[in-house]
């Protein structure tokens, strides 16, 4: 019987100039398991939206916290998980938002749901939280030009 695979994991900064390296992973762990650019691209995207959420309010400027990106492929799809330093979160209690809504933020929750096939959140004990994101892989149906 085989041992589970350990995730990929990554840990930085609470500091947006890492985002780009925290996208450079994401895009390495989706090609190294064969998915193609567009759903490396939305996954990389939810990325930096959570990232960019945990590193403005959850960490509020703190930069001596840390954030840990764990990524976990899977026969059809990648689950990751960003976890975090802050203050209990619910990402269920955000309100779905309509897209022509007029709003000061709140977009990048949305635009994770719209992105991700799975979203959810959970406490981290003593502290912290796990935003757990889900994408199955549905390859493009590839078109014969006649």
């Amino acid at each position: 019987m085989a041992c589970p695979r350990p995730p990929f994991a990554l840990t930085l900064p609470s500091d947006l100039n890492f985002l780009p390296l925290a996208r450079a992973f994401i895009e390495t762990v989706c090609h190294a398991h064969g998915f193609d650019r567009g759903f490396a691209e939305a996954v990389e995207l939810a990325t930096h939206e959570g990232l960019q959420n945990i590193i403005r309010h959850a960490h509020a400027g703190r930069d001596n916290a840390l954030l840990e990106i764990q990524a976990m492929p899977f026969d059809d799809g990648l689950e990751i998980r960003l976890l975090d330093e802050g203050e209990p979160f619910d990402v269920g209690a955000v309100p779905f938002l309509e897209p022509g809504e007029l709003r000061v933020g709140g977009r990048g929750v949305y635009l994770i749901r719209r992105l991700m096939d799975e979203l959810q959140s959970e406490p981290r004990r003593p502290c912290g939280n796990m935003l757990r994101m889900v994408k199955h892989y549905r390859p493009q149906a590839r078109r014969h030009l006649a």
